[in-house]
């Protein structure tokens, strides 16, 4: 070599020393070769430790090449390349220039990089600086979960939104997690392979898709997932979801579809109230003349016996109509509720002392459990009677007068509401009818011992006091029935 050229090399290699830009040289394997790097945030390797590793690793702790990455552009297309690369998760980007190199004396070809800088684009920077800052925001802010992943699933954007609907931290999703890791089962490559079929949307594009998103800890939430597929040059480089947290969508709608039944009910009540009354009343007239001429026959002439018993089967027959006109009438009861602030256990031991020494009761164990911190409560008393002893004859009914009876109430500060739990030790009820038991004229009794309006009253008079009256089979051993009443006073009842 001549001393000229020498000088000539010595010159360059002195220039490039000088240079304040990094200049890395990577293999088409994405190994560092070779590589001048005089500051990077953070990096706190030397120089020659670079050699050998992989320039995503080193650079951007990724086990795989970034996005936009120009060395695989200048792989791809054999000539230089200006990209712009972003680190994953990192706000820092870097302005990169790429060409190719051919090695010498048997070596492989090579990429060289460098950190570039033209001075016109410095009047750009703080533009660009505050765009980005803006999109990191408007993404990291945004109410539904958004979330990006390159082809091989290593995620690249993951939101606040996104961490609340999986549990999962930013950091750990970033860092350790799979986007296939958000779906249960198999459902990630479903949902590409309906993102790559025209079929259903705009191909690479999937819509208001329902879908259960996998959380940390294991369980799943209900999403609605809007999606599609990122195309650099018709090639796929990277997914974005966008994550709708179903879950206070579907509460509301149950909340809605009860708030709905309940309306039907209360409407069919009405229905069947008005034509229950209207009925009873005008049986009422005929019933009585029935019952007012059979006794005269019975008074005022010599009949055989055979004639008198027939005369006191329609007697009885009479009186059982007259016993269901009586509760139809009460059941389409419209009089003005009497309203006043009544202790509730007194009303239930009052109850229980009117029925405690009838015959149905002599062999049944009544225990009574009531919390002596129940304030009084504004109900109608007559009302409260009729409920407490409808339930509680039945209950007697369905222990065939054997067993035990537990009464119990108590006080939620918490729900502002007071429970009465009256429990039976009987056979129980099929779950099969159990939702049917407080429907007008159901009943589980034996044809004519039962009309099946006590329950429905009972439902009815606790519904108008605000409150809710359920029941359910209690762990095989007979039947809870829970009454629910409000501490306040319902403005409807006033």
């Amino acid at each position: 070599m001549s001393r000229k050229n020498s000088e000539n090399n010595h010159y360059l290699l002195k220039a490039i020393e000088t240079l304040e830009r990094q200049i890395v040289v990577i293999s088409e394997e994405y190994k560092i070769l070779g590589a001048r790097i005089t500051r990077h945030p953070g990096l706190s390797l030397k120089t020659g430790d670079f050699e050998g590793k992989l320039c995503h690793a080193v650079f951007f702790n990724r086990k795989s090449p970034c996005l936009n990455c120009p060395v695989a552009e200048v792989i791809r297309t054999k000539q230089p390349s200006l990209n712009q690369l972003f680190s994953s998760g990192a706000n820092d980007s870097s302005c990169l220039y790429a060409y190719p190199m051919e090695g010498s004396n048997g070596a492989g070809n090579a990429i060289v990089v460098l950190d570039f800088y033209l001075p016109f684009l410095d009047k750009f920077d703080d533009k660009r600086f505050t765009s980005n800052a803006f999109l990191r925001n408007l993404i990291h802010s945004a109410v539904d979960g958004v979330i990006a992943a390159d082809m091989t699933g290593k995620i690249i954007i993951f939101n606040q939104a996104a961490a609340e609907i999986s549990g999962y931290t930013k950091k750990e999703a970033l860092e350790s997690l799979n986007i296939r890791g958000i779906y249960p089962g198999n459902d990630a490559h479903k949902i590409m392979k309906r993102m790559r079929y025209s079929g259903y949307d705009r191909k690479g594009i999937i819509r208001s898709y329902k879908q259960l998103a996998l959380r940390k800890d294991g369980t799943t939430t209900p999403i609605l997932l809007n999606a599609s597929i990122v195309y650099e040059e018709n090639r796929e480089i990277a997914t974005i979801g966008f994550f709708h947290d179903l879950k206070e969508t579907i509460r509301m709608e149950a909340e809605l579809e009860k708030a709905n039944l309940q309306l039907l009910q209360a409407e069919k009540m009405s229905s069947l109230g008005k034509l229950a009354a209207g009925v009873a009343h005008q049986l009422n007239n005929p019933l009585g003349g029935i019952t007012l001429f059979s006794q005269l026959l019975l008074e005022e002439y010599e009949l055989p016996e055979g004639a008198v018993n027939d005369i006191l089967r329609i007697q009885s027959d009479a009186e059982k109509c007259s016993l269901i006109v009586k509760e139809l009438l009460e059941f389409a009861r419209q009089t003005k509720k009497e309203v006043k602030l009544h202790s509730l256990n007194e009303i239930v031991a009052r109850t229980l002392f009117l029925l405690r020494n009838q015959a149905l009761f002599q062999n049944i164990i009544i225990i009574e459990n009531f919390d002596d911190n129940i304030p009084d409560i504004p109900v109608d008393v007559q009302q409260l009677n009729h409920v407490f002893m409808n339930i509680i004859l039945n209950a007697a009914d369905a222990m065939e007068g054997k067993g035990t009876l537990e009464i119990r109430s108590l006080l939620k500060k918490e729900s502002n509401i007071v429970v009465i739990e009256i429990s039976d030790t009987g056979p129980g009820i099929p779950e099969d009818i159990l939702p049917n038991i407080f429907e007008p004229f159901f009943t589980t009794k034996e044809e004519g011992k039962g009309t099946g309006l006590g329950l429905s009253m009972a439902y009815g008079i606790i519904e108008s006091h605000g409150g809710k009256l359920s029941a359910k089979n209690n762990n095989g051993k007979g039947v809870l029935f829970s009454i629910e009443l409000p501490l306040k006073p319902d403005e409807s009842l006033k």
